[in-house]
């Protein structure tokens, strides 16, 4: 198996600014201002502390990808992000083990334009690959 790392913690949240204002009474500082994703219609914002990364991630429409996870979840972490050494690789290993694919990799304006997928698993729901 291709060495997974965590990248981040996904958070799923209804007003990104108050969220924003919430993770930094608990110490977070903004590691990357909000970024609009017109891909997935959501806004996101990366915050740090001790060496973890939380991303916020917000529906801006009704269609967003997200905006009926958050009517069922309200506000909560919905995913953990991975980096490998070799995101191929590591796509297939994941399939091979029951993992499947919600999209097809596609880039991500928060993240530079690098590519992700989202998969989802019977087990532990659902992961972002970063390639």
């Amino acid at each position: 198996m291709p060495t997974l790392k965590i990248h981040h913690i996904g958070y799923l949240v209804k007003k990104i600014e108050k969220a924003k204002q919430a993770f930094a009474a608990l110490g977070y500082l903004v590691e990357q201002d909000t970024v609009y994703d017109d891909i997935r219609k959501v806004d996101i914002c990366f915050l740090v502390k001790n060496g973890y990364r939380v991303e916020l991630v917000s529906p801006v429409s009704e269609d967003s990808v997200v905006a009926g996870l958050l009517k069922k979840y309200k506000n909560a972490p919905y995913h953990i992000c991975y980096e490998a050494d070799d995101p191929a690789a590591a796509y297939a290993e994941l399939t091979a083990n029951g993992f499947a694919a919600i999209d097809t990799p596609t880039p991500a304006p928060a993240l530079g334009g690098r590519k992700v997928v989202f998969l989802t698993s019977p087990v532990i729901g659902m992961v972002e690959l970063i390639y």
